[in-house]
């Protein structure tokens, strides 16, 4: 898979949305993960509504972003990750709160070696690029 979750084979044109099995995974993989962001002391109050909308959002995104229906940007515009997580203070902890939740979420959805790769690998890039904050050196790490 290449970054755009399409296939590196020669005249392969599926998506990584094709490859494991469209919006179903993808509402597995959310699902999942928002199950791990309910009991987190430190995810939870980033969500001061219902975790339903949340949830809806992430899996749209996703689903465009490999290649699957471009309802998120029909909904919401362009992505602006960045800008629309700006208001969160999101620091070390925080991602790795994310990725913990994350991981557990893609283990269970027991993809193929490759797409699973890519996917994570997607996903660790995209937490490292949403922190905004750095820990504050006078406590103890």
């Amino acid at each position: 898979m290449n970054p755009a979750g399409e296939s590196d084979r020669p005249g392969a044109s599926m998506t990584l949305f094709e490859a494991v099995g469209g919006e179903p995974t993808f509402r597995r993989l959310v699902d999942e993960f928002y199950v791990g962001v309910a009991g987190d002391p430190l995810l939870r109050p980033m969500y001061p509504e219902d975790l339903g909308p949340a949830a809806d959002r992430m899996t749209l995104f996703l689903m465009q972003y490999w290649g699957g229906p471009n309802t998120y940007s029909a909904q919401r515009g362009h992505p602006r990750l960045r800008m629309r997580h700006a208001p969160f203070r999101i620091g070390a902890a925080e991602r790795d709160a994310w990725l913990r939740h994350m991981r557990n979420a893609v283990d269970k959805l027991d993809l193929e070696p490759q797409v699973a790769t890519a996917l994570w690998d997607y996903l660790e890039r995209a937490a490292y690029f949403m922190v905004n904050a750095m820990e504050d050196p006078a406590e103890p790490a």
